[in-house]
């Protein structure tokens, strides 16, 4: 479980199919700064997706990338030198400060437009519409990893307001118009939509 609340960033060193099964991919990253005490087996958020540690030294993080994760994350896109937002999952003793999130990506979003706001920047993102029925008014939206509150909410785009410090401490502010976004839909609306069917 993850809050949505970057810890870190990484930088891509490499992406590419494993020698021993072709239907794996190997991530390896180096992160801005050092996780203490990393476990083999760890899980953690990269840009919003789940991934178990293979393998870690000093600030070099290794993952299995599987070819489900591919299809569904923006994980197809990643290039050598790019930046991808970093979470560890929470212990039972952490602050809460974002919502509830688990790591598994539902759908790729599209940033449609990025427009300076007096305080904020705008960020406009479309979704598939088959995913309107998990997103309210105001409700919550993890983009990349990043537990953000939905605005301007309409049938297949909602926006976003991002303040400076969210710019500055996650990989939001490299982003373009055009640029494929991973998008976790709020967890506790899945199950009261699960509920009632």
């Amino acid at each position: 479980m993850f809050t949505g609340i970057i810890s870190n960033l990484g930088t891509v060193q490499s992406f590419k199919v494993s020698p021993k099964k072709s239907e794996l991919w190997i991530l390896k990253l180096k992160t801005k700064t050092q996780f203490t005490k990393i476990k083999l087996g760890e899980s953690i958020a990269v840009n919003g997706c789940c991934l178990t540690v293979t393998s870690s030294k000093d600030k070099t993080l290794t993952f299995d990338v599987s070819d489900e994760t591919l299809r569904k994350t923006t994980f197809q896109t990643l290039k050598k030198g790019m930046r991808v937002n970093l979470e560890r999952a929470m212990k039972a003793s952490d602050r809460f400060g974002g919502h509830f999130v688990s790591g598994h990506v539902d759908s790729t979003g599209t940033i449609k437009a990025i427009k300076e706001e007096p305080g904020s920047v705008l960020y406009t993102v479309s979704f598939p519409k088959s995913f309107r029925k998990l997103l309210i008014e105001k409700g919550s939206v993890t983009i990349n990893g990043i537990s953000l509150t939905v605005c301007d909410l309409k049938a297949s785009q909602f926006n976003v307001y991002i303040i400076p410090h969210t710019l500055k401490e996650t990989n939001l502010g490299e982003l373009k118009k055009g640029d494929l976004v991973n998008l976790e839909y709020d967890l506790l609306g899945k199950y009261v939509l699960n509920s009632k069917q």
